[in-house]
């Protein structure tokens, strides 16, 4: 049975099990030095993990993942952070792990429990919480993927309730927590001027790419189990288009803005095969841990609609993959050409979100052009940026959204109807549905994607330098 405690309470202790693995070393420890500096984290904070380390290894792996992946030491709140740092070194499957994290809880009344491990072992160390009494008001806090499918993710919130109940439950997607993500929702419904116009009267279509211009990177192993669909597509994208698609939130009660999310994933309806593209790069079955005869896909492109009123008919179209001809994650909301236009498609009236790595906020409009005898109403294709700046904030996602759930803030975590929703909308094309087009490194993908966009005026390619360096997106290391 679930034990309930109140969201709004602080949480007096926090623990994060993998704290020996890559996510740890790459994010939660330059999170954790900020959140310290910051002074939202003040309470113990107790590593756990198998690597038959002392709490000293822990701390010099410490320095050294917010020296390479935080910017740096920052001396008082590092030093602040290493006393509150604790370690406890034990398997997930034996009950005297748990029993010693019991005791160092001490009178903890709200530990916070963040799952960062493999999804195979949050059942493992669920149970074991729960039959250690570590679970009594606590909050958990697990990673992304929430299931490999919509019956996997059903599984995987029975576990979880029978130790949690969902006001506990944080369900972290660091894509949340970015500036330029969380900036769609504030150009939204902070800006009067957008709302006349938000709909299908006035929007053409919605299409998002989100490339990377870097393969797998020694993930083949991850890779192999996950997929572009199931890594991005059910998830970041999906959350995207949330953020883009829904009714505004009321003030009025605090799950509102969930409520609205959720209902955008309920009125998608499943994708088909038809409207799916499934590529790989060339090369990706060379990449260790990669089967030389792999059926997954390193890319990914679907078109859909939204069943409701305000966007019935308005064409919204996915693209994201590895290998790809550059690192960029952008949006471009295409509205309808004036009606005094005698093309199509008014490629040049535009919203334009550029999400990273850089954040950019763009209006395309058309200006009078250059004096012409023939035509006294030639225009000429402008852009207006309103936002433009250098973004590269996953360390500070992680910071906000730890931030947010050692207060009890579950606002811009997922819930558990809105996870399934989602999975809905792509179970249909999960797995082997499609056949393999293959794609060179460095292209924008199969040349059949196109055939998605074709009637929309095509793909909108991100314009920016490759960035061959780029960090590939984590998976969480086992330890």
């Amino acid at each position: 049975m679930a034990k309930t405690s109140s969201p709004n309470i602080a949480a007096d202790a926090f623990v994060f099990f993998g704290a020996t693995g890559d996510l740890a070393y790459k994010k939660v420890f330059p999170a954790l030095q900020n959140m310290v500096r910051t002074g939202v984290l003040n309470v113990p904070v107790i590593g756990v993990a198998k690597s038959g380390w002392t709490v000293d290894q822990l701390k010099d792996r410490a320095r050294k993942s917010v020296e390479e992946n935080g910017g740096g030491v920052q001396p008082e709140a590092f030093e602040r952070l290493m006393k509150l740092l604790d370690y406890i070194d034990g398997d997930y499957g034996d009950p005297t792990t748990f029993q010693k994290l019991r005791t160092k809880l001490g009178n903890a009344q709200c530990p916070t429990h963040y799952l960062a491990i493999p999804p195979s072992l949050f059942g493992t160390v669920v149970e074991g919480l729960d039959k250690a009494g570590c679970s009594q008001g606590a909050r958990v806090i697990i990673e992304k993927p929430f299931g490999r499918d919509l019956a996997s993710a059903r599984e995987l919130n029975r576990i979880l309730q029978t130790a949690f109940p969902e006001k506990q439950i944080f369900r972290i997607d660091h894509y949340l927590g970015k500036d330029a993500v969380e900036n769609l929702l504030f150009f939204r419904f902070f800006n009067t001027f957008v709302e006349p116009i938000w709909n299908r009267n006035y929007v053409h279509h919605i299409q998002i790419t989100m490339a990377e211009s870097f393969g797998v990177q020694g993930r083949g192993k991850f890779y192999e189990e996950a997929g572009c669909i199931r890594d991005v597509i059910q998830n970041h994208m999906l959350q995207v288009v949330a953020f883009l698609a829904m009714e505004a939130p009321t003030n009025l009660y605090i799950e509102s803005l969930r409520d609205e999310q959720a209902k955008v994933f309920h009125s998608i309806p499943p994708i088909t095969p038809k409207y799916l593209v499934r590529g790989q790069f060339n090369g990706y079955r060379k990449e260790p841990g990669v089967s030389p005869t792999s059926q997954v896909e390193t890319f990914a492109a679907v078109r859909f609609s939204i069943d409701s009123w305000r966007w019935a008919d308005v064409p919204i179209v996915i693209r994201a993959g590895k290998s790809m001809a550059v690192t960029a994650t952008e949006v471009t909301v295409r509205l309808k050409r004036p009606p005094m236009m005698r093309v199509p498609i008014d490629k040049n009236n535009y919203f334009r979100f550029r999400l990273g790595p850089d954040l950019a906020l763009s209006l395309g409009a058309r200006v009078k052009g250059p004096d012409d005898p023939n035509n006294r109403f030639a225009t000429a294709n402008t852009e207006l940026a309103a936002v433009h700046k250098a973004e590269a904030d996953e360390v500070d996602a992680y910071q906000r959204l730890l931030t947010d759930a050692l207060r009890g803030d579950q606002l811009m975590f997922v819930r558990q109807d809105a996870v399934e929703a989602a999975w809905m909308v792509v179970d249909p094309i999960l797995g082997n549905v499609e056949q393999l087009e293959f794609y060179q490194p460095g292209s924008w993908g199969p040349a059949v994607a196109d055939e998605l966009a074709k009637d929309l005026g095509g793909w909108v390619n991100p314009v920016v330098q490759p960035t061959p360096a780029a960090v590939p997106s984590l998976d969480v290391a086992a330890d």
